[in-house]
């Protein structure tokens, strides 16, 4: 008989999947536990393998499609002969869909949408889970975001019977076609990278960006992780868990920098957990591991760590619980970290330090000019829940732990 296999709950507060790469085609003969399709969340990228053994009669979303939780997802012969009513309606729908072109992007450009019983919907998961949790038919909300994106913001107005004010319509931004050009490469725009776009633009949306420098001499610092390498031979420790350590002890310090602020409410929530996000560069684009309780770990511990979660991402093998629940995010390009940057915010964290390169740089050491291994930090940070002050000073306090490492760093080697 055909069987129905539709997407489970795969993570608290999932609500939908993009469908990323399916894994089969239909006709394929599916082993039990055979990977059917890629899948991913706000969380993580999962891969889901087949429940039972049979013939895959019907794929019922497309890649690049969003799949709710709950709906059938793929039909599986596993002995009858005939496809379940849905997986008829799905060849129809697929039949009526727009033309593609032979790279397999829609010929017609929209941005994505998730469908509901009331029809399309431009909304993010979050937003909607606030709406059900609130209880408001989203169906019905007036969406004030680009494109007609429903916002929190506008799903808590339609809660309480008030109205967000529209935006002229001449300046509410539209999808708009691009013209073909001779030489063009089209690429899907869907998956990992669709999901830091839209992360990215929610966050310069939401948080009220604000940039600090400051360069720190890491000579000392050098020393000591040479020193630390020596003893720890042939385990080798980057700088990485010095600046985490270094971050941890002085968001104990500055908790407003480890925190969130909770809308619903209209609260700040400061974080007693330090849960830190290293956002690393995989071929698919930026992923943010979580080394947890990082503020429990020693040295050592650290850079094991993080040298497990570096390899977990970049070979797309990293769990749920690896890329969940960071409470401040460090971005370091290692060699390639330049002088300064602006980064964007990993929302709804309100800060994330970015860490440039250690290089010898002339500079005046009581008035003489001597060579010194330098490295900027930049921290960008929500100025609606921190001013430029308590930033500025938080991140004095790294540098006076990188500059003068002492027990923080002797004492957890």
């Amino acid at each position: 008989m055909a069987y129905e296999f539709k997407l489970p709950d795969i993570g608290e507060g999932v609500v939908e999947g993009e469908i990323v790469r399916w894994l089969v085609n239909e006709g394929d003969e599916l082993s039990q536990d055979q990977p059917m399709v890629e899948v991913m969340t706000d969380k993580a990228t999962v891969e889901i393998p087949a429940p039972k053994p049979g013939k895959v009669l019907t794929r019922h979303f497309a890649e690049g499609e969003i799949c709710p939780v709950g709906k059938v997802l793929i039909t599986i012969d596993d002995g009858g002969a005939h496809a379940a009513p849905e997986a008829q309606a799905a060849r129809k729908r697929r039949a009526s869909a727009p033309a593609t072109a032979s790279n397999g992007v829609p010929d017609t450009q929209a941005l994505p949408t998730t469908v509901t019983s009331t029809g399309p919907v431009l909304a993010t998961p979050a937003t909607r889970k606030l709406a059900r949790e609130i209880g408001v038919n989203i169906g019905h909300v007036q969406g004030s975001g680009p494109a007609g994106r429903i916002t929190n913001e506008d799903v808590r107005a339609a809660h309480s019977g008030g109205h967000l004010p529209s935006a002229p319509k001449a300046n509410k931004p539209t999808p708009q076609k691009v013209s073909a050009s001779e030489g063009d490469v089209r690429i899907p725009f869907r998956g990992l990278r669709r999901k830091i776009a839209e992360r990215m633009a929610l966050s310069k949306q939401k948080a009220a960006h604000f940039t600090y420098v400051e360069e720190v001499d890491a000579s000392a610092l050098v020393t000591l992780r040479t020193r630390a390498n020596a003893r720890l031979a042939p385990q080798k420790l980057s700088f990485l868990p010095f600046i985490v350590k270094a971050t941890v002890e002085a968001l104990k310090h500055f908790p407003q920098l480890n925190a969130t602020l909770d809308e619903t409410t209209s609260e700040i929530v400061q974080r007693r957990s330090y849960h830190m996000g290293i956002a690393s560069a995989t071929a698919e684009g930026l992923v943010v591991p979580v080394v947890h309780d990082a503020d429990k770990r020693s040295l050592v511990d650290l850079g094991r760590e993080i040298d497990r979660l570096a390899a977990a991402t970049k070979a797309g093998k990293a769990t749920l619980q690896d890329l969940t629940g960071s409470t401040f995010t460090i971005t370091s390009l290692g060699t390639l970290g330049g002088l300064h940057a602006t980064p964007v915010i990993n929302f709804p964290e309100v800060a994330i330090l970015a860490v440039h390169k250690i290089a010898k740089r002339a500079v005046v050491v009581d008035d003489k000019i001597e060579i010194r291994e330098m490295m900027n930090l930049s921290i960008s940070v929500d100025h609606r829940l921190v001013d430029g002050h308590e930033a500025a000073a938080f991140v004095a306090m790294i540098k006076d732990s990188l500059e003068t490492p002492g027990l923080l760093f002797l004492d957890s080697v």
